[in-house]
């Protein structure tokens, strides 16, 4: 998911149609907290699925928790604070409708949680094979020739970064790293600026650079530096 919407990919299976096309209309608002959503037989025609289908897609969508069925009463969309935000679609979804500065400066309070330390492990626990890839995205953000090179190099670095770590829980929150650079590629990107996008991809060789040293603390400070300027930069362009 996320990467397709760097890349331009769309959904395609019914089932992921029927997902995609509810989770978009609760996300959204256009079915609010606590809407009771149409029945089984409407929704079916309506995405043109049959009831196995739809039936397993809803399964899915509860599963996010973005809904609840009831025997006798029908399928409610549940309150905002049981959604699962780490999951991929919800993000994508969030992003899809506009998020907002608030939404924004979560993501990066989220990445400043995590990936500072992630960093700090990478150091004693990442190997040759982790740090060359770092740098080999590095690399390709300096040479990237169009915004999805640039930005699918930018987030294949952070998720090497998460795989240094060597802490499989890192890996499940990839996702807010990448709604976050999803977020600050459609509204501001260092692409096609010579200048930023040359030192945007030497702060991220800092970090590979640091972790190489054994410098904890470089490394969490280049990662806080990374994040904070995408920050910045998407305030500035959205204040």
């Amino acid at each position: 998911m996320l990467k397709a919407a760097i890349s331009g990919q769309s959904v395609r299976n019914s089932h992921a149609l029927v997902v995609d096309g509810i989770g978009t209309a609760i996300v959204s608002g256009t079915y609010g907290e606590g809407v009771i959503l149409p029945g089984d037989a409407e929704l079916a025609v309506r995405f043109g699925v049959s009831r196995t289908v739809l039936r397993e897609a809803m399964k899915t969508l509860a599963a996010k928790g973005l809904i609840v069925a009831k025997a006798r009463i029908g399928t409610r969309v549940t309150d905002r604070s049981t959604w699962n935000y780490f999951d991929s679609d919800v993000l994508r979804w969030h992003l899809e409708k506009g998020a907002d500065r608030d939404f924004l400066g979560y993501l990066s309070e989220m990445r400043m949680s995590f990936e500072p330390f992630a960093a700090r492990l990478a150091c004693t626990r990442a190997t040759g094979d982790d740090i060359g890839r770092m740098r080999l995205q590095a690399g390709k953000m300096a040479e990237a020739d169009s915004m999805e090179a640039f930005a699918l190099a930018d987030l294949d670095f952070h998720m090497a970064l998460l795989e240094g770590s060597k802490n499989p829980f890192m890996y499940s929150v990839g996702a807010l790293i990448e709604a976050a650079l999803v977020t600050s590629f459609r509204i501001s990107s260092p692409y096609g600026e010579r200048a930023r996008q040359d030192n945007a991809a030497a702060k991220h060789l800092m970090i590979a650079e640091a972790i190489e040293s054994n410098d904890p603390d470089g490394a969490a400070k280049a990662v806080v530096a990374v994040i904070m300027e995408g920050k910045e930069r998407i305030e500035a362009t959205i204040a």
